[in-house]
This record gives C-alpha cells, sequence and structure tokens, in this order.
C-alpha cells in the first residue's frame, strides 16, 4: 500500500469511527422478504393442462402452484392412486411446488346438510393434497344468507372450519380459508369466523380485497388477521400505482410478520401460453420491485 493509499485508508477509517461516513447498514430481518412468487390457477393457466403449466412456470421462474378445481390441469379428488402419483412426480421433476387445491368448498348455508356435504368434500381434497404432498386446502365462506345471523352464521362456519381442521391435522396439512365473499370478507368479520374456528391447523389466505382497506391502508385489516396468515393471494399488481390496492403496504407487512410461503398470482382473465408467458414475465418483474420496497 503506497503512502497516498494508506493514508486515504486511515482517513476513510476515522471518519466511519467518528461517525461522519457510515458504511451501508445491513437489512433487518423484516427488511428482508422471505416469501416467493406463486400461481393459482384461477384465471390465468386455467385452461392449460398440467405438463403446460409446470413448464411456464419453470421457465418464467414462479415457485409454486395452487391448483383451483375445475380447471383444465386435472387436479380433482376423482384422481386414482396411480393418477395421484403421476402427478406428485411432475411436480417433484419439474422444481415447481405444489402448494395446494383451491377447493369452493363453504360453510354458511341455513340447509345443514349442504354444511355437511360440503365438509366431506373438503375431506376429500384433504386426502387428495396428502396423497400430491402439498400443504393446504382453500375454501372460503361466501357471505351471510339472507335474514340469517351473523353472529350465528360466523360460529356455524367456525364450527365446520373445526371438523375440516381436524381432518388436515390428521393428513398433516392445513385449511386455508380465503377472505371472500359480501360481508365475510371484511378483516372483522373473518377474525371472528377464525375465534369461532379456533383449530391450530386453520388458517386463512389473505385475498387482497378492495374490503381490505381503510383510509387506503391494509394495516387495520392485516393486524386483525396476521396471526392467521398461512397463504396469500394477490391480484392485479397494477393496483399499487393506481393507489387502489397498496401492494408495496402489504408486502412490507408481510416482511414485518417473517411470512416465509408464497403470494399468489390470482388475475382474473385467462390467457393462451405465449400471452400468459409475457403476462407472467412482466408481473414477475413488478412483483420484484414492490416487494423490494
Amino acid at each position: 500500500m503506497n503512502t497516498f493509499t494508506r493514508r486515504s485508508f486511515l482517513a476513510t477509517s476515522a471518519l466511519v469511527l467518528s461517525g461522519g461516513l457510515r458504511p451501508p447498514l445491513a437489512k433487518s430481518a423484516d427488511e428482508v422478504a422471505k416469501f416467493k412468487l406463486g400461481l393459482v390457477t384461477y384465471n390465468v393457466p386455467k385452461d392449460w393442462d398440467l405438463p403446460t403449466l409446470l413448464k411456464v412456470c419453470k421457465q418464467v421462474g414462479v415457485a409454486a402452484v395452487e391448483c383451483r378445481t375445475t380447471h383444465k390441469h386435472g387436479v380433482e379428488p376423482t384422481l386414482n392412486a396411480d393418477q395421484r402419483k403421476d402427478v406428485k412426480k411432475m411436480f417433484a421433476d419439474s422444481g415447481v411446488v405444489f402448494w395446494g387445491c383451491g377447493s369452493v368448498c363453504e360453510f354458511q348455508s341455513t340447509d345443514a346438510a349442504v354444511v355437511k356435504k360440503n365438509v366431506e368434500e373438503c375431506k376429500r381434497f384433504v386426502k387428495l393434497v396428502q396423497d400430491i404432498g402439498g400443504k393446504g386446502v382453500k375454501v372460503r365462506p361466501n357471505g351471510v344468507p339472507k335474514d340469517a345471523d351473523q353472529k350465528k352464521t360466523f360460529e356455524q362456519i367456525g364450527k365446520a372450519l373445526q371438523e375440516c381442521g381436524k381432518a388436515a391435522s390428521d393428513a398433516g396439512i392445513e385449511i386455508w380459508v380465503e377472505v371472500h365473499g359480501a360481508i365475510t370478507a371484511l378483516p372483522k368479520n373473518m377474525r371472528a369466523i377464525m375465534d369461532a374456528c379456533g383449530h391450530k391447523s386453520v388458517g386463512v389466505c389473505w385475498n387482497s380485497n378492495g374490503t381490505d382497506l381503510e383510509n387506503k391502508s391494509v394495516s387495520a385489516g392485516f393486524e386483525l388477521l396476521k396471526g392467521f396468515i398461512k397463504s396469500c393471494h394477490i391480484n392485479d399488481l397494477e393496483n399499487d400505482a393506481k393507489g387502489t390496492y397498496p401492494y408495496r403496504e402489504l408486502f412490507k407487512s408481510l416482511r414485518g410478520i417473517g411470512y416465509d410461503r408464497y403470494t399468489l398470482c390470482e388475475v382474473g382473465k385467462s390467457y393462451n401460453v405465449d400471452e400468459g408467458i409475457e403476462y407472467l414475465k412482466k408481473y414477475k418483474t413488478l412483483w420484484e420491485q414492490l416487494v423490494k420496497g
């Protein structure tokens, strides 16, 4: 080290020690995102078969998939044992995570037989997800029936979820209750449902609804539900720039609780394969920007 370089080094060191020049600070734990981008098959790839879906996810860099029922991928409870093994192998070979299944099971009906039927259907999805090696089954409330008592309906949904949660726990997976439906999508009401359930294997799937917002912020609703969040759906990320949904704030909130799972793209438009690849590439780029804050 020559004299000039040595003097410069000593001067810089002195500035750092005196506080006059600070070295870059490492990001704190709540500033580093541990979660990854996933995809719900509702609706971008709803018309793609499973090999195509996995190939595109691998190409674009989408880490996980939630297979929503009724879509072309065909991951349904009707699959036999050999077919389930094939699906499990396809996911494993692709390197894309099978996150779980998106069912439409719901438990708010005033008809007890309908509620029971949905509970049993949920159990069928639980077995399917267990066999394929996924993490959970998404279910949903879909509002409150006309003239029904809200509090009693929330308690009814919670009780049904307890039974689903027991089946999930026995299978080593989870139930994700989508924050969904008129009335039931309000965070305070979803919290009432979760409190009525009280099962450790049942949590919520944050759904990025407009009803999350108070004064254009997700803070109040997130605070109510943050202890229950086990999965997360996101939709049109351009809504952040438009001021209609604060994804930067949501992602910061998820970083703050150490959320280390997936934020899954759930956008209400389907695409052919070529269009879908381009859409998902742009989506991921914007997602990466918003995650950084």
